[in-house]
């Protein structure tokens, strides 16, 4: 089948870009499992492709982060992102020159920022340690596709001091790669309006992810100009 003319941007992220937990229509929160909630073609990603006519892909890992996951030390996205299955122990790399993305959305931190799940030993959030992982999540991104704007999202999920803490990593992720790539484009950041999410597990439920779908409706219409 062939793919239908338009661009197309990558959606890189955890279990908010998955569209996990947004949809209990069929299967109540609570009941079931994990995975029976999910529903990507409403997640916030493909919602805003379809509105720009352009094509997807979502590389998105429900409960992952830039240097740990949700309640564990990992494996973290830098480590799964060339792996065909986005899984640490699958063999086959991902083929990067099948598609090229005109944008590359990163969405990652909301696990990083976790506070665990009282059972797995977990350290304090490091600022510094995120900062410089999603630095080099970055780059290894950009040596897939030198020609594509990267633009970093904070979380809809995160809300006070850490909201704040979020945007000032992101920040400095931004400064730091400008000043590496002069030449390049600029990294594009966007910071979501705080929500309460009504989803199961604490996520963003459907009607959620139209929210947040039309609130970055405009950022990445600005992106394709």
């Amino acid at each position: 089948m062939q793919r239908p003319a338009g661009p197309l941007i990558e959606f890189i992220g955890n279990s908010i870009t998955c569209g996990a937990a947004a949809d209990p229509s069929g299967t109540p929160c609570g009941t079931g499992e994990y995975h029976d909630q999910h529903n990507a073609y409403y997640a916030y990603g493909p919602r805003v492709a379809r509105a720009l006519g352009a094509n997807f892909i979502l590389s998105s890992v429900s409960g992952i982060g830039i240097y740990r996951t949700w309640n564990t030390d990992g494996p973290s996205m830098p480590q799964v992102y060339e792996k065909a299955g986005l899984q640490e122990s699958d063999p086959r790399p991902w083929d990067f020159e099948r598609y090229r993305p005109r944008i590359v959305s990163i969405a990652l931190g909301t696990n990083d920022l976790s506070n665990g799940d009282g059972k797995h030993e977990r350290q304090p959030f490091d600022s510094a340690v995120f900062t410089g992982a999603y630095i080099k999540f970055v780059q290894l991104v950009k040596s897939k596709y030198p020609g594509a704007q990267i633009a970093l999202l904070s979380s809809p999920m995160i809300n006070g001091d850490r909201r704040i803490l979020l945007q000032n990593c992101l920040t400095a992720v931004k400064e730091k790669i400008d000043a590496l790539y002069p030449s390049g484009l600029r990294v594009a950041l966007y910071f979501f309006s705080p929500m309460k999410a009504r989803g199961c597990a604490g996520h963003p439920n459907v009607e959620d992810h139209g929210v947040l779908a039309e609130e970055l409706l405009p950022f990445f219409k600005g992106l394709l100009k």
